[in-house]
């Protein structure tokens, strides 16, 4: 029957196989959001990405827990999957409550400690120029190298006036997606370790039909 000892052992393996993907998920995510970013590093998509290697060692414990039935390694795999749920849900929480100021604020800052080839890379990747369109000294810290007109934003037949849109709105909107998919996904996937924890509360509490009665804890 589904709720006796071999379905939950079956499905406890299975859903730590699922952790194992899922950290992974989370780390790729994570990464994405942090290149796309560029000119800055955001310590809230590092959290998820953390969060995702946390994951995957705890899921490793689970899965050598479930599969020995070993009353120990499952007391710890409770315990540690438990606070990754509390963490890894205060951290999603965090991505998806970041708003514009707090993400413009990230992205001045970011341009202040870049040099002038990583601006010059985010102006040839996001067809823009500059950081908010206003006159700063080029040698100072929101300067930035030399614009080329990018096709994109200055087609062929343009006027000779022509420039490049800055850089702040389009860095901007690349780093409120990245928060939003790495919160999305760090919420949605922190409330299956809550599952995982309530069912080796269950499994733990269930008697091995092959195993010694004395041997149970």
């Amino acid at each position: 029957m589904c709720g006796g000892f071999t379905c939950s052992k079956n499905a406890l393996t299975a859903l730590n196989v699922m952790y194992i993907l899922v950290g992974f998920i989370l780390i790729i995510v994570a990464l994405y959001g942090r290149e796309s970013a560029l000119v800055t590093n955001l310590p809230t998509v590092s959290g998820i990405m953390a969060c995702g290697v946390f994951l995957i060692l705890v899921s490793i414990l689970g899965l050598f827990g479930a599969v020995k039935h070993n009353q120990v390694m499952l007391f710890f795999y409770m315990i540690i999957l438990f606070i990754l749920f509390l963490v890894q849900f205060g951290v999603a929480c965090a991505c998806l409550g970041v708003n514009l100021a707090e993400q413009e604020k990230l992205v001045e800052e970011g341009w202040r400690n870049v040099n002038n080839e990583v601006k010059g890379k985010v102006q040839k990747t996001f067809s823009c120029c500059g950081f908010d369109g206003k006159f700063h000294n080029k040698s100072g810290p929101m300067g930035h190298p030399e614009c080329i007109h990018d096709p994109h934003c200055c087609p062929v037949g343009s006027p000779e006036g022509c420039t490049c849109p800055p850089c702040l709105g389009k860095v901007q909107s690349t780093i409120d997606y990245a928060f939003k998919l790495c919160g999305g996904i760090g919420l949605f996937f922190c409330f299956t370790e809550f599952i995982g924890v309530w069912l080796t509360i269950r499994y733990r509490n269930q008697k091995d039909p092959r195993a010694n009665p004395s041997a149970f804890l």
